[in-house]
Order: structure tokens, then sequence, then C-alpha cells
């Protein structure tokens, strides 16, 4: 399995002709639809930020973004520019068109309350999490529930794996105005943490609000 650095792409997208446009504040969840053939910008607005992200077929939300098929197919840890995001059902959801990045954790999970007591401590048990995030997005959609949180993707989160294949959190390597892009492939839902992590350099310490925007 490859942990080659990506080849960064730029878009010719001018956001001026964006169908949508949301800002999700720091710690926030956001569900949205996508249409086969529309593409979604995920901008970090001010750097360093950490965008956790659940797809889900929208005709079968039990068919959602698998991360063993994805990476197993591409051979390589990490997704950038042309990797095909594959559901567990084996279709292809999305494609990511491009990436100012470079570097996007598919190990790393989301963080919860369970995560946060066995990595840091007793007293951080409670302290708001993605999980938490993708619970109130599941209640805010109607479609989802607690037993469709599995694996996700934590775009612009830098997870290096180490010799002895551990992980790493460190500091990221996004900055202001940095995006990543994916065409649906299929109609999907898109379920999103703007992750409120305190405890790791993730975020640089500091929960940001990124930007989300949409193309026919």
């Amino acid at each position: 399995m490859s942990t080659s650095t990506a080849t960064l792409t730029s878009s010719t997208r001018d956001a001026a002709d964006a169908c949508l446009r949301h800002v999700i504040p720091a710690g926030e969840p956001w569900v949205g639809e996508l249409t086969a053939g529309q593409t979604i910008r995920l901008l970090d607005l001010q750097g360093n930020q950490t965008v956790d992200t659940l797809f889900f077929a929208r005709a079968n939300p039990r068919e959602r973004y698998d991360p063993q098929r994805t990476l197993r197919r591409q051979r390589n840890l990490y997704l950038s520019t042309g990797t095909v995001l594959y559901s567990n059902l084996g279709r292809a959801l999305l494609t990511i068109v491009a990436d100012t990045c470079g570097r996007h954790d598919t190990l790393g999970g989301a963080c919860a309350q369970e995560s946060n007591t066995v990595r840091y401590a007793l007293e951080k048990r409670h302290m708001h999490s993605c999980r938490d995030s993708f619970l109130c997005g599941c209640l805010h959609d109607g479609r989802l529930d607690k037993r469709d949180i599995g694996a996700n993707i934590n775009f612009f989160m830098n997870v290096p794996v180490t010799p002895a294949g551990g992980l790493t959190f460190e500091d990221g390597i996004s900055a202001p105005g940095k995006y990543v892009e994916l065409r649906a492939e299929t109609d999907v839902i898109v379920l999103i943490s703007n992750c409120p992590q305190l405890n790791n350099p993730c975020n640089a310490y500091d929960p940001t609000p990124v930007e989300v925007l949409v193309w026919n």
C-alpha cells in the first residue's frame, strides 16, 4: 500500500456560479444531497481545519463509503485527484476532481467521547466530538441513524503512518483557501462534521469554519 505524495490540481470552477454556498461553523454538522454529475467543494477557509465526512447512496443509505475497498483499489492510503470513492457494494460514489491540499486522512476516524477519554484524559469525555455532530446531523436528516456512522474521511487532516504501522496526529499541511472537489457519480447524501477537536493539532488547536460549494 503506497503513501506517496499527491499531485496538486486546481479547479476552473468559479464560486460565483455555484448553485449552493454554505459556511459550516466550527464544530457543527451539515447534511446535504448531490445529484449525479454535481460537484462539491470543501473549502478550508482559515487553514488546518479537519472536515470529517461520510457519504451514502441516496436511494439506499445502507450503501455507504467503504474505506477498505477504496484504499485497496487505488493502492494508496491517501486520497487526492483521481481517487474514486467506492461503496460497500463496490459502486463508485464520487471521484476527486481537484485537490490543492494533497493530504486527507482515511485511517484516523472521528473523535468521540470514548476516544477522547482513551487518548487524552477522563475529564475530556464530555467534550463535543465529531461523533456527536454526526448524530445531530442524522437526527436532522431523518433517513440516517446511529448505525450509519461508520469509518469516515478526514479531509485536510495529516495523519502519517509510521514505519511500524502506527498513526501519528501531526500539524495540518492545509492553509487558508485550500480545497478539495468531488464529482458525484451517483445520487449521494453527504454528512459532515466540521471537527471541534481541541486536544490534538489536527485543527491547530483552534477549530474554524469551512465552506461547502456545489455546482450543477
